[in-house]
């Protein structure tokens, strides 16, 4: 197999760690640290620190590569704290009507509920969309049953649009079971019918490249398959979109808002219409800077380098695990659903009827071998990047049939 598109010798990876779950939270590489390390030896004495430079610049870099990243324009990005603040800011910014009512798939992670649910208070209703047969959620999501090739969800969502739906809110990537929409057909689907498609794209940003011709906006944080410290993400939006959001109102969002030659309380300023109309006060620079590094890195690979070494790995750990008796059936669902093309980068392994038992007693056999993988609503989750090579799927397997 060909070498890791990022080198692990770009991270501080321990060899006796093998590190499953990105979909949690990413390693960041060593540039992003000594990126960091030498923005806040400048922070021991601000009168090093360039306003235009270090403070503005830092924000413009980090934009420029988040628009790398995922192929858009910069004038469309604007910077956010995380996957949530994006949603946010469509959610209030958004011009609402009273009756009207916001379309989710069924289990969503509550980043891409809460924001939703709380226009309740303004007349605006959630409704969520079960995606495939005998699909269940909440209290219900270990009986649920997993998501195989024949489900439709771009049709269930389609399907289930009513006269008062208003838009359309769905992760790209499912945090669960790991099922990639088709984010092209789902967004036809929504223009069609005159409504914007918003996404939540935190899980399958870093190791895929979403289609976002008809999408409306894509929020994420950076966290995981970004490999940047906590606390800062992008948004990205369709600009004709945009110019309907009520702006967020900041000091920064304003033509000339950071020109001092200017008085500052000279309020008769237009708002800007790029993605810096939708961000909050003063940059963090300090992440910023992180997130310039990390996407820099990711960059410097390719997504594209990235997504093909992430499904060979899949594919190669799919065939291995086919072998293992009590793996079996899930090996089979999961290589149709790669082999459809709906899979982003990872692997979530049913419990089976295992329940949470049988999982977590996985999980400690599997921190015991120094194997940190995690479970949620009813499933193992293995999430490979582009920095995982074929040795650590023999890891894995050995793990997986111990367990046998």
């Amino acid at each position: 197999m060909s070498h890791p598109p990022l080198d692990p010798a770009l991270f501080d990876l321990d060899p006796s760690i093998l590190w499953v779950m990105h979909c949690a939270e990413g390693p960041i590489p060593l540039a992003t640290a000594r990126a960091l390390a030498g923005f806040l030896k400048k922070e021991l004495h601000p009168w090093e620190v360039d306003f235009a430079g270090d403070f503005l610049g830092s924000a413009a870099r980090a934009r420029e590569e988040a628009a790398s990243l995922i192929g858009v324009r910069t004038e469309d990005v604007s910077l956010t704290m995380n996957t949530t603040t994006g949603l946010e800011i469509v959610a209030q910014g958004f011009p609402w009507r009273e009756g009207d009512e916001v379309l989710l798939p069924l289990g969503e992670f509550p980043s891409n509920a809460w924001p939703w649910k709380s226009l309740e208070a303004r007349g605006v209703s959630v409704r969520e969309v079960p995606l495939w047969r005998g699909h269940q959620a909440g209290r219900e999501a270990w009986d649920s049953p997993p998501p195989t090739v024949e489900c439709d969800p771009e049709g269930a969502l389609a399907a289930a649009i009513s006269p008062r739906t208003r838009l359309v809110a769905a992760s790209w990537v499912r945090f669960q079971d790991g099922l990639r929409l088709d984010l092209a057909r789902l967004g036809q689907a929504c223009a069609a019918r005159g409504l914007p498609l918003v996404v939540d794209g935190i899980q399958g940003a870093g190791t895929h490249l979403p289609d976002l011709r008809f999408a409306s906006a894509f929020a994420t944080g950076g966290h995981k398959g970004l490999l940047t410290p906590q606390g800062i993400g992008f948004l990205w939006t369709r600009e004709a979109f945009r110019q309907d959001l009520v702006p967020s109102g900041s000091w920064l969002s304003v033509e000339d808002g950071s020109n001092f030659g200017r008085a500052s309380t000279d309020f008769s300023r237009a708002w800007l219409k790029d993605g810096r109309r939708l961000e909050g006060g003063g940059y963090p620079a300090l992440a910023c800077t992180g997130l310039r590094e990390s996407l820099r890195t990711l960059n410097g690979a390719g997504i594209p380098a990235i997504s093909a070494h992430v499904a060979r790995l899949q594919a190669n750990f799919l065939e291995g695990l086919g072998g293992l008796p009590r793996w079996k059936e899930e090996a089979r669902r999961l290589a149709e659903l790669l082999g459809a093309g709906r899979l982003g980068p990872i692997l979530a392994l049913h419990h089976r009827g295992r329940g949470p038992e049988g999982l977590n007693a996985a999980l400690k056999a599997g921190f015991a071998r120094g194997i940190h993988a995690s479970v949620r609503e009813g499933y193992l989750r293995l999430a490979f990047h582009g920095f995982h090579a074929e040795g650590d799927l023999t890891r894995l397997l050995a793990w997986l049939a111990a367990l046998s």
